[in-house]
């Protein structure tokens, strides 16, 4: 086979280099859907990083369908996804764009390492990478493990997959995470029918699921399928459209929102049936206490975590979290919301709005900045 015709280096008036970024929680799943891409797209390179925290080494290995061009290891004093990310794995997919060599370029991030991350780094900082855009963002699941990586209870680092030392972050966080942001969804084989409902549940509405990775439109993803605002605002912490249509199979789905704060107190009562069990959930919630901090929710697999890092400004305080499940102890959950609402009573008595100096979410949102 015939090597890639030479192409004269770009500038930065010429078109950007479309990038594919594969991303998952199972390295044969990725490897899977970066090879079929890359068979795909005869003019493309192929890059590959792999962060080993115990080492504190990231690998990159860059091919195309030459051979291997480069295979380097470096040295991180941090060896987490955002350092990797920061350090080398954009700014190699800059250099390889600016060499004006290949078409396109097809990259399979680290294990457990979010294309979201990428993504809103080249949003932020433009200049950062100038000869290339995010034309794709494939999410490669393993067909026998659909359920487990979504919703299981499994830590990375007991799978031997956390990216630093202290990554504490579960599967199903991660992978449902992935999914939601994902322009495709390659599936290894065909799952469950109710996991490949749960996946078109958790995935932006109109996203492709192949269960064969050859099925890959490699073509198709190169002339560009991504677009930033429609992703994030389908992963937004807050979000006040109306959900779409639940997908046919097997998955449900709990739509659980209010204009009503929630109870401190209440909420940490209840918080082992709104965030435990087998179910993907996430949103947004305010507290009376904290009325100008927007809470917000983010579980999987039997985790959740709380945190708040924006305010509400003039819009519209809201508590909305949304669950996805597909056993059958749905039930319960709708009440839990609801006993952890502020009451009647309570809003007549002292109103939305509490004047406190402590509320016992301390550990999750830190001290109480202000007084209401």
């Amino acid at each position: 086979m015939s090597a890639p015709r030479p192409r004269s280096p770009r500038n930065l008036s010429s078109p950007k280099v479309p990038v594919i970024l594969v991303s998952g929680v199972e390295e044969g799943a990725m490897l899977s859907a970066t090879i079929s891409l890359h068979l795909g797209l005869p003019d493309a390179v192929m890059v590959r990083h792999v962060i080993d925290p115990g080492r504190q080494l990231l690998t990159r290995v860059v091919s195309d369908l030459t051979g291997v061009i480069e295979h380097e290891e470096i040295n991180l004093a941090h060896a987490c996804v955002a350092c990797a990310i920061r350090e080398d794995i954009v700014p190699t997919l800059e250099r390889l764009a600016a060499r004006g060599r290949w078409g396109s370029i097809v990259a399979c991030l680290p294990v457990a390492a979010e294309a979201v991350q990428v993504c809103r780094v080249l949003a932020w900082a433009p200049r950062m990478a100038p000869h290339i855009g995010i034309s794709a963002v494939v999410a490669a699941l393993e067909g026998t493990t659909v359920a487990e990586d979504l919703l299981g209870p499994d830590l990375l680092d007991e799978r031997g997959l956390a990216t630093s030392e202290d990554d504490r972050r579960g599967v199903a966080e991660v992978g449902s995470a992935i999914v939601e942001y994902a322009d495709v969804v390659c599936i290894t084989e065909a799952p469950e029918p109710e996991e490949r409902s749960l996946v078109a549940t958790l995935a932006r509405p109109g996203t492709p699921v192949v269960t064969d990775p050859s099925l890959l439109d490699a073509v198709g993803l190169v002339a560009g399928v991504h677009r930033h605002h429609a992703v994030e605002a389908w992963v937004a912490e807050v979000r006040r459209n109306a959900l779409p249509p639940l997908p046919e199979g097997g998955a449900w789905r709990l739509d659980l929102c209010s204009e009503r704060p929630i109870h401190p107190v209440r909420f940490q009562e209840e918080l082992e049936l709104l965030g435990g069990g087998p179910r993907r959930s996430r949103g947004c919630f305010w507290v009376p206490t904290r009325p100008d901090d927007i809470c917000v929710w983010d579980g999987a697999g039997g985790q959740a975590s709380v945190g708040s890092t924006q305010k509400w400004g003039r819009t519209e305080r809201l508590t909305r979290i949304v669950v996805i499940g597909i056993d059958d102890e749905a039930t319960e959950i709708p009440r839990a919301f609801e006993r952890a609402l502020l009451t009647d009573q309570e809003i007549a008595r002292r109103g939305q709005i509490w004047e406190e100096s402590w509320d016992g979410l301390e550990d999750w949102l830190g001290p109480i900045g202000r007084a209401a």
